[in-house]
């Protein structure tokens, strides 16, 4: 798997298919000895308890690796493999301290827990893949990159700019010399510009690196903002630049760089 649906939503459901999953499987099969076999409220406790466990471990692991693909901007096999051995391991010692819990008293130490439910992990590894698979089909058409349409005549609708981030809604068409400026605003982006005269903004879920490449006219003056060089108005000290209706820091990396222009 070289694409990842960071969608913590569509984890959330993932989460809630594998605990019950887990839940209907611990609670039925039974998959080893606890010395209370026929002791069925001790395996629905047991059973409610690795199913919380499941979903509890699973939302922890979807939210570091949505941390870990909006830092790096990219997903591959090794890192896949890695996020379910790493729930598979949470979810094995929860489950185990849970287990061994004076609530539960189980008779087990954790190299027979380990053991025992080792055919149970083979089992559960496909399903975790299929339900991980799943959440792909989920992604936007055009989550990969960020398009735009380039003016092609004197057109004013053709004039525009449009910005698309992963997902449907987001999209943003704009004339390009009312873009004002671009700043990084943690998983997102935020973009300023004039509507009818007035300041405005708007949320999209991309990247600082990605807008740059797509739109060459802009100038990074900042690790989180760029600025479009039309609406820059003077500087206000030897680090901060006022735009249209707006103040920008400045970076000492980037100063030569904004001066040249």
């Amino acid at each position: 798997m070289n694409k990842l649906n960071p969608s913590i939503k569509l984890h959330t459901y993932v989460g809630t298919f594998l605990s019950l999953w887990i839940f209907i499987f611990t609670y039925y099969i039974r998959p080893f000895d606890s010395g209370n076999f026929g002791n069925y409220l001790w395996w629905e406790f047991l059973s409610i308890g690795f199913s919380l466990i499941t979903f509890l471990s699973y939302f922890i692991i979807s939210i570091l690796q949505d941390s870990i693909y909006q830092r790096f901007e990219k997903w591959n096999i090794v890192l896949e493999v890695l996020s379910i051995l790493c729930f598979l391991f949470l979810n094995l010692t929860l489950a185990f301290l849970y287990y061994k819990s004076p609530f539960l008293n189980g008779i087990w130490s954790f190299n027979q827990f380990f053991y025992g439910n080792l055919k149970s992990a083979l089992i559960f590894i496909p399903i975790i893949i299929f339900a991980r698979n799943l959440t792909l089909k989920q992604l936007p058409k055009q989550s990969k990159e960020i398009t735009i349409e380039q003016p092609k005549s004197i057109n004013k609708e053709e004039k525009k700019i449009t910005i698309k981030g992963e997902y449907k809604l987001d999209i943003l068409k704009i004339k390009k010399e009312d873009l004002i400026c671009v700043s990084k605003s943690q998983n997102y982006v935020e973009v300023f510009f004039l509507d009818q005269n007035n300041i405005n903004s708007k949320l999209i879920r991309s990247s600082l690196k990605k807008i740059h490449s797509d739109f060459n006219f802009l100038t990074q003056v900042h690790r989180s903002h760029l600025i479009n060089p039309s609406h820059f108005k003077s500087w206000k000290n030897s680090n901060t630049i006022l735009l249209t209706q707006i103040e920008i820091p400045v970076s000492k990396s980037f100063k030569n760089n904004l001066r040249s222009i």
